[in-house]
């Protein structure tokens, strides 16, 4: 059996990881596994990448959610050691919305300690990720609706779980601006691709550009229902703005992955974007804030450098 350890965050799920972190331990102590590590502060993360990386360790196993997961994962896959460890995902946060791509039992923290501890159904692969500028992202980047969702679900204070994140839409589909930008997809010197132009960037009103390596954010939006994380692409679902009344609708079908044949959706699934703004610009990945470091930045894949666990099946 290859050295396994526990990586767990208290804070996830707004106090749902503890309880998880417990159940961790009861659930790998059978197989001789106790090797668990907390974090202590926000940002903690990449310190027991990094010790985990120094002691040998091969299997990381993360408890928490999709901010959690990514700063494991970012950690890991800057160092370049993903050939010498995985990283398992258990489920302990809001949204998490990454490990929806696998099958590997990420909620079940019995089955997840089974299938790495016995190696029974236990499949590696390596899986892309994402950046902005040089921001790495795990899941998925995203800009103008969904950061002033993100900043209204932290200030809701009673729910929990992807009712977070489906209430603040709701309250901000009414009082949200929207956002000027224009979008080019791959390099210059192309032709249009899929409503997208490649020579020169079109200004437009948008309600949402998302970027995405998976296929869910939000906790509960199918926001790119055909993306792989093993395909050497992101996925750009950018949406215009319109009348207000018109949005809700608009996010339903995106609840259930059917908003792609919208006409006010476009999509293209590519190695490389450029957005351009009138000023710098907040954006999230994978649930945290940053701002642009000017009105420009660019997003592209970065192919194969995360080594994950998954389950037997999920190519």
């Amino acid at each position: 059996m290859s050295s396994i350890r526990i990586l767990g965050n208290p804070a996830a799920g707004r106090g749902r990881g503890a309880k998880v972190i417990g159940e961790l331990r009861r659930a790998f102590a059978p197989f001789g596994v106790t090797d668990l590590r907390a974090t202590r502060c926000a940002g903690d993360e990449e310190r027991l990448v990094h010790d985990a990386l120094d002691d040998g360790i091969q299997t990381i196993v993360v408890a928490g959610g999709d901010g959690t997961w990514s700063k494991c994962a970012v950690a890991l896959a800057r160092t370049g050691a993903g050939a010498d460890a995985r990283m398992a995902f258990v489920a302990a946060g809001t949204g998490n919305d990454f490990a929806r791509n696998l099958s590997a039992p990420a909620g079940d923290p019995i089955a997840m300690a089974r299938l790495l501890c016995t190696g029974s159904g236990a499949h590696e692969r390596r899986v892309d990720m994402g950046r902005v500028d040089d921001r790495w992202f795990l899941n998925v980047a995203g800009f103008g609706f969904d950061v002033a969702v993100l900043r209204a679900a932290r200030r809701s204070r009673w729910l929990r779980g992807p009712a977070v994140y489906v209430a603040a839409a709701v309250r901000e589909l009414f009082t949200y601006a929207g956002v000027d930008a224009a979008v080019r997809v791959g390099d210059a010197g192309a032709d249009t691709r899929d409503g997208f132009t490649r020579t020169a960037a079109e200004w437009s009103r948008r309600l949402l550009m998302v970027f995405s390596n998976g296929a869910c954010f939000g906790g509960s939006f199918r926001i790119a229902p055909g993306a792989r994380v093993d395909d050497g692409a992101l996925d750009a679902i950018v949406i215009a703005d319109g009348p207000r009344w018109t949005r809700a609708p608009l996010l339903v079908k995106a609840l259930r992955g059917r908003h792609l044949n919208d006409t006010r959706v476009r999509h293209a699934r590519d190695g490389r974007f450029a957005l351009q703004f009138h000023e710098p610009t907040w954006f999230e990945a994978d649930g945290e804030l940053y701002r642009t470091a000017s009105d420009s930045c660019e997003l592209a894949t970065l192919p194969a450098v995360l080594r994950v666990v998954d389950s037997t099946g999920n190519d």
